[in-house]
């Protein structure tokens, strides 16, 4: 896994390691058990095919949560259709649903669309945070940074904007209210 990381992100083996064992001490501090050094790298494209399957039934939260456990902290292969049955039958989604839809394309598009969004943000990895589709956070990052971040959005979301000169007229995220006269 270090050397992969290593090679997509252009730094030497031993910095891939120092960043994944301060990804790790960050989840351990939330409760998190990372296993890094038993993960299976896998294409995750069908993952996030089943996401999407589950967020129709109404589980892509449930299912979401199931997957990044069993690959980060049980190393389950996340790309094998087996292991993606039984997490989503976990979930509660039908078995049969998902092998069918495992075996077809489906859900393909809705997978791509959201790459192609993702690219025109610019996410290179995970975890991307995008706030009010204006501010974005890469990566595992400290508390303190979300804090700062959110701080920002909601105090730009008090601001007010006054038109055509009137001390009155005032604009929000819901409209523009025009007092009355």
């Amino acid at each position: 896994m270090y050397e992969a990381l290593a090679q997509k992100y252009g730094m030497s083996i031993e910095q891939a390691k120092a960043n994944t064992q301060n990804m790790v001490r960050m989840a351990k501090e939330v409760g998190l058990d990372y296993q890094m050094d038993t993960l299976i790298l896998t294409n995750t494209f069908d993952a996030h095919r089943l996401t999407m399957f589950a967020k129709t039934k109404g589980l892509m939260i449930e299912m979401t949560e199931r997957i990044l456990q069993a690959y980060f902290t049980e190393s389950k292969h996340i790309g094998d259709h087996e292991t993606l049955t039984e997490l989503a039958v976990e979930v509660g989604l039908e078995r049969e649903a998902v092998t069918a839809m495992l075996a077809s394309d489906a859900m393909t598009d809705e997978v791509r669309a959201d790459e192609e969004l993702a690219k025109q943000y610019r996410v290179t990895g995970v975890p991307f945070y995008l706030f009010n589709n204006k501010y974005a956070l890469t990566g595992a990052q400290p508390t303190e940074v979300f804090v700062e971040a959110l701080q920002k959005v909601i105090a730009e979301a008090d601001e007010v904007t006054v038109l055509n000169g009137q001390d009155n007229a005032v604009c929000d995220d819901d409209g523009c209210e025009i007092p009355k006269k």
